[in-house]
């Protein structure tokens, strides 16, 4: 199968992608993959257009040398990783850098590279785009081993890059994943699966309360980031909020009143988004205990529900929409962790000790990431469970 016009190559050309399988795979933490990612994080710090979007500043800040290297410390260097070969990567069509996250450490761990970028013409997808366009000018041989193309739904496309691939990587959803499995795979080669998943946020209303002005304004920003600069769109963004303790209400009140306000400032609603959460709540009503908060405006559209039930998420939706429970202790939120689609709980002044505890004591069925508040959207090379590093490299073994 020629791919032909239907595809639209944002990196590479369909020379370079079909020349391809010919390409050597590298080491992990190769000196060209390091110089590559540094000189791209380097070109998006010092330019303008990425300004304007936080998520960009916050990739390229996060791909900088220094931490590169600091990351590369945590890899055996006894132990021997090379690249698989080509990985194939279908990137979400509603986040725009993940594609950059799944690419990021496909090249640390040695692979050549394709990437199906999201059907959406984001901003920041041709910001980076551009970065990358401009440093291999400087490195022709690293040019040769990355294609990013967009197409839309061809079987036929799907089923050429399939063939090519020694590793492919989807991110996008239950129907993305679906999709991409009519596509077979050559005998040897792996497959890393993002499905669909949802997060919560724990916080102990006492502690809450008992925190200073300062600290308060810091936990209103980090829960903004966490979920309405990506309208929720993130699977790591909380959908329910959960309070431990016995007097929950000034604490709730005190912290959706200091959220209101930074909405207020800088999130828009759409006509579309309000109308969905009066939808979903109607629908969550009409299938749980549940009992609307009444709020000034739409912005923050809270309901409150009964039970913590393993099909609650069911209902979740964005732009805004959150549930709240009140829990008298951490093991009362088991019903909703013990479920694979849950992903991160997010945590305030709970202690480290009482969430290892619960992991330990249930080994819930869900849960891949516990982090503070406010850093739910921080990458890590180790992701829904799985070290990217090594599930994209090959270990050779030396006896």
């Amino acid at each position: 199968m020629q791919p032909g016009s239907s595809m639209k190559f944002l990196l590479g050309s369909e020379a370079i992608l079909a020349a391809l399988p010919q390409q050597k795979v590298r080491a992990v933490f190769s000196k060209q993959a390091m110089d590559f990612l540094a000189e791209v994080s380097q070109r998006i710090l010092r330019g303008k257009a990425a300004r304007a979007y936080s998520d960009i500043m916050t990739l390229a800040f996060w791909c900088r040398r220094g931490n590169l290297e600091q990351l590369k410390q945590q890899y055996d260097r006894h132990r021997f990783f090379q690249g698989r070969g080509i990985a194939f990567h279908v990137a979400p069509s509603n986040v725009p850098a993940t594609f950059f996250y799944s690419f990021i450490p496909s090249v640390l761990a040695g692979n050549t590279n394709i990437v199906r970028l999201p059907s959406k013409e984001f901003p920041q997808v041709e910001i980076l785009c551009q970065a990358m366009r401009e440093t291999l000018r400087g490195m022709p041989a690293m040019a040769k081993e990355m294609v990013m193309v967009r197409y839309g739904h061809e079987k036929e496309i799907n089923d050429y890059l399939s063939s090519l691939c020694s590793l492919r990587v989807i991110w996008g959803g239950n129907a993305t994943i679906g999709e991409l499995r009519a596509s077979p795979l050559r005998p040897r080669a792996t497959e890393i699966t993002f499905a669909d998943r949802y997060s919560l946020a724990v916080i102990d209303a006492e502690a809450y309360l008992a925190s200073p002005a300062d600290e308060k304004e810091n936990i209103t920003q980090g829960f903004y980031n966490d979920t309405y600069l990506s309208d929720q769109a993130a699977c790591v963004s909380p959908r329910i909020v959960i309070w431990l303790g016995e007097n929950t209400k000034p604490a709730r009140e005190a912290f959706w009143s200091r959220l209101r306000a930074w909405v207020d400032k800088r999130y828009p609603l759409e006509p579309v988004q309000a109308v969905n959460k009066l939808l979903k709540m109607y629908l969550l009503g009409a299938h749980k205990e549940a009992r609307f908060i009444p709020s000034a405006d739409n912005k923050i559209f809270r309901v409150e529900v009964a039970a913590l039930e393993a099909d609650l998420m069911a209902y979740k939706e964005n732009s805004g929409f959150f549930m709240e429970y009140t829990a008298e202790k951490l093991a009362d939120i088991l019903p909703i962790c013990d479920n694979e689609a849950c992903q991160t709980v997010s945590y305030y002044g709970v202690s480290k000790e009482a969430l290892r505890e619960f992991m330990t004591m249930h080994h819930p069925q869900g849960v891949d990431r516990i982090v503070p508040l406010g850093r739910t959207m921080e990458f890590s090379f180790v992701w829904d469970g799985v070290d990217l590093i090594r599930a994209m490299a090959r270990e050779v073994e030396m006896i």
